[in-house]
This record gives structure tokens, sequence and C-alpha cells, in this order.
């Protein structure tokens, strides 16, 4: 008895579902795609929020950004549930291998004196600024249009949670208790940090989400994390023998890296769709920049002293030029 063995191939009788091919094309979808477009409620919400009559639970007029297709602010990154936590995942990996070795081989308790001191007064209060960044992009997602943007923000939201711990287990690992209640002193009472409390603060009142976006993801991270993670950690105290306190805070550096694509990406997207949007971006980003660095530069100075300035202006300069190649100048 012969067996011929073949290959047959089966035709599908769908592609992809119905709201891709008319979005996509009759083809297969990723699933991203499936994960994210066209899955925004629109109908059939029944009331409107008791709270505020006056909009829709999805209210596209809560933002003064219009859009023809809110889906068009997409994730370049291609984040759904599972890519996301694979990634983050990996960070992970590779944060916990990092601080298993500045523990493992004393380099925290061999770090000098001044440094431990600078890196504690600079890192710790921060962690409050992560948590506030934390609610601000949960509220971007609750009140946000198009899963495309929502459930990035709400990533990014639990990102900015994680980065709050690491701070915390910074703290813990260089100061113990006493350097997380002191960080936490510092943030409600210390002048140096009230500029940066007050600006996370009036974020967490602000209505409009996509105004919310530029003033905590785009201005405020844009100039926070190369400032301290960039300038200060990686540059200053690095050379100054903390290169343990370096380790400690990579996650940071290599998340600001790959999220800065995602707010550039939905930044110039909202600016190429109209006149209107660039003229109200231009007008949020040229106010909440300048209140951000104002905001960090006396956090700056518990660092570098004089050279802060200079820093930030430097780094203002090169957020200016990068928002500028998104399509808004400031």
């Amino acid at each position: 008895m012969q067996i011929d063995l073949r290959t047959v191939t089966i035709e599908p009788q769908r592609q992809a579902y119905d709201h891709l091919v008319r979005r996509f094309g009759d083809k297969p979808a990723s699933r991203y795609q499936e994960g994210s477009y066209d899955i925004q409620a629109e109908e059939n919400l029944h009331y409107r929020p008791t709270w505020d009559p006056d909009q829709t639970l999805y209210d596209k007029g809560i933002t003064r950004i219009v859009m023809k297709d809110w889906h068009a602010l997409k994730d370049p990154r291609q984040f759904y549930y599972s890519t996301y936590t694979l990634a983050r995942s990996r960070q992970q990996e590779t944060a916990e291998a990092n601080f298993s070795f500045v523990e493992s081989r004393g380099l925290a308790d061999a770090l000098p004196d001044e440094l431990r001191a600078t890196a504690l007064r600079v890192l710790t209060p921060l962690r409050h600024a992560a948590w506030g960044a934390n609610q601000h992009n949960s509220f971007i997602c609750g009140y946000g249009y198009s899963a495309t943007l929502t459930q990035a923000c709400m990533y990014h939201a639990m990102d900015n949670l994680g980065i709050a711990q690491y701070l915390s287990r910074l703290g813990l690992l260089l100061g113990d208790m006493p350097a997380l209640e002191a960080g936490k002193n510092a943030w409600v009472h210390d002048a140096a940090w009230q500029p940066l409390r007050r600006y996370v603060e009036d974020c967490l009142v602000l209505r409009d989400p996509m105004e919310l976006f530029m003033a905590q993801n785009v201005a405020l991270d844009g100039l926070l994390y190369p400032l301290i993670y960039e300038r200060i950690v990686d540059d200053d105290l690095s050379a100054r023998g903390g290169s343990a306190v370096a380790m400690l805070t990579q996650f940071m550096n290599d998340w600001f890296d790959e999220t800065r694509k995602w707010t550039d990406a939905v930044l110039k997207t909202a600016a190429a769709e109209s006149e209107g949007n660039r003229a109200v971006l231009q007008e949020w980003l040229r106010a909440w920049s300048a209140r951000a660095a104002a905001a960090l530069l006396p956090v700056t100075k518990l660092a570098l002293g004089a050279k802060a300035d200079q820093a930030v202006e430097e780094k203002l300069a090169a957020f200016k030029a990068r928002v500028e190649k998104a399509g808004v100048a400031i």
C-alpha cells in the first residue's frame, strides 16, 4: 500500500474582521490591528455622565484637538498586551540583574558619601513625580478617544508606576527607610521641589486629555529624563564614581528612548492634521515646556550647582529641536 503525502493550501473564508477589512483592505490583519482599531465604543451608551451631563461618556469634544480619524494616533511600537508585557519582562530581567549586581558586590556601600547624598536628594523625591505621571496617563486613558491612543497611555501609566517602584528600591538600597521619608518630606516641604510639585498637581486637574498628554508625556518627560538620568546620573555622577547609580537607573534611560518614539509620533500626526491643531499644540508646548524647565532648574541645582542653568538651557534647546522636527515650532 502506497501513501502519497502532499501539501494542500486551504484558503480561509475570511481574511480579517469586517471592520478591519473596511479600513485596511481584504488581507490578514496583525494582532496589533485586531486589538487596537475600531473597537472604541461609539453607540448605545445609554446615558451621559452624571458628573458632567454636557458631555458623552466617550467625547471627542473634550479636547481642543480635532482629528478626522482618531485611530491615526497609532503606536509605532505596535504594542498590544502581549508584545508590551514581553518587552517589559525582558527589561525587568535586565533591571533585576543590575540591582543584584550592585547589591552582591557591595557597590552601593562603596559609594562616596557625597555622591550617595546627591543621588538620594535628587532621585527619591522623583518617585512622587512618577506617581503623578501614572495618574495623568490613567486620566488620558479614561477620557481620551480611540484605543490606539488610550491603550498606549495605560501602558505608559503602568510604566511610570514601575519607575516609581524602582526609585523606591534605589532609595532603600542606598539609604533604607529614612531615605524614602526624607524624599517625601523634600517633595512636600523643600523649596527646590515645590515648582515641580505644583506642575504635577496642576496637571492633575487638567480636563483636556490631549493637553495633559503634551504637558506630561511630551514637555515634562522630554526635559526631566534627559536632565536627571542623562545629564546628572550618567554624565556627572558616573564620572565621579557613581556608576552604580547609573546601573540602577538604566531602565529609565532605555524606557525614555523607546517611549519618545511613540510620543513624537502622536505629536507629529496631530500637528499634521490641520493648522488649527498645530496652533493649539504650539500654544500648549510653549507654555508647558517653559514651566517644566523652570520647575526642573532648582532640582538640577541640587546636583550640578552653578552648572545647572547651562544644563537646562542645553536640554531645552534640544527639546525645542525635537518637537520642531515633529512639526511644532515653539
